[in-house]
């Protein structure tokens, strides 16, 4: 079987579930906040104050880095992920601002330079080219200020396995009543994988409802986007462990 969708189709369908693959939405939110923040910090002291996030999603990184104190500008491929990100947002009383666009297309959308450009959750190897991939990474750079940076966080897919097919499970969670199994299904194609993700609804009788949404990533070492980064103009790129729950990588805009 092979996927035929994009993008936009497969964070569509996942908005409504996208908080519960986390144990608790709320702390991860916080956490990876004060990660992030802890990684900004470090690399370039405290000349960061706006931020874009070229691939928000429902604002997991965002909404927490706004809540530090930082001016955030945020934007997504999928229009209901936006839609769901704005309505947290105004929940949480943050003036973050919001609009749909392809990371392709950052600065020809944005049209004006930040501190810093984010990207993090593996949404950069949604792009399924060296090509796609360095066309973004360009727009990245056109995006922020000289001695501003790019931080991107990838899977590390220099430690998978990259044939045949793989399950990952996140495990179950409980909401509002009903029980979820959730789980993912990796199918290599040699370093293009389709991945579908289950979220298995439990409401107590004999039967469950099942709902699956369907995509494609590219399986990109660090090192080849360390390249890539390169070409498109970045410096000081450094891959950074242990401080996230995935590999960072930082570049800096000379």
């Amino acid at each position: 079987m092979s996927i035929n969708t994009t993008p936009d189709d497969f964070y569509s369908k996942l908005t409504p579930f996208y908080h519960i693959i986390y144990p608790d939405w709320d702390k991860s939110i916080e956490k990876q906040a004060l990660n992030l923040d802890a990684i900004i910090r470090s690399h370039f002291g405290h000349r960061i104050s706006s931020i874009l996030d070229v691939s928000c999603g429902i604002g997991t990184q965002s909404l927490g880095l706004a809540r530090l104190g930082y001016q955030v500008t945020a934007s997504d491929l999928s229009s209901d992920a936006i839609d769901r990100a704005r309505e947290e947002a105004k929940k949480r009383e943050l003036g973050i601002t919001f609009s749909i666009a392809d990371m392709r297309k950052a600065f020809i959308h944005h049209g004006k330079q930040f501190d810093l450009i984010i990207s993090c959750d593996n949404s950069v190897p949604h792009l399924l080219s060296d090509d796609d991939i360095l066309t973004a990474l360009k727009q990245f750079h056109k995006c922020i200020h000289t001695n501003g940076g790019c931080l991107i966080s990838v899977r590390d897919y220099d430690k998978e396995d990259l044939t045949g097919q793989k399950i990952k499970t996140y495990g179950t969670r409980d909401e509002k009543g009903i029980r979820y199994f959730i789980f993912q299904v990796w199918d290599f194609h040699d370093l293009i994988y389709d991945l579908s993700m289950y979220f298995i609804e439990d409401r107590g009788s004999a039967e469950c409802i099942t709902h699956v949404m369907r995509t494609k990533y590219y399986a990109i070492g660090t090192s080849k986007l360390i390249k890539l980064m390169q070409e498109a103009g970045f410096r000081d790129i450094k891959r950074i462990d242990s401080q996230f729950f995935q590999p960072v990588l930082i570049g800096v805009k000379k």
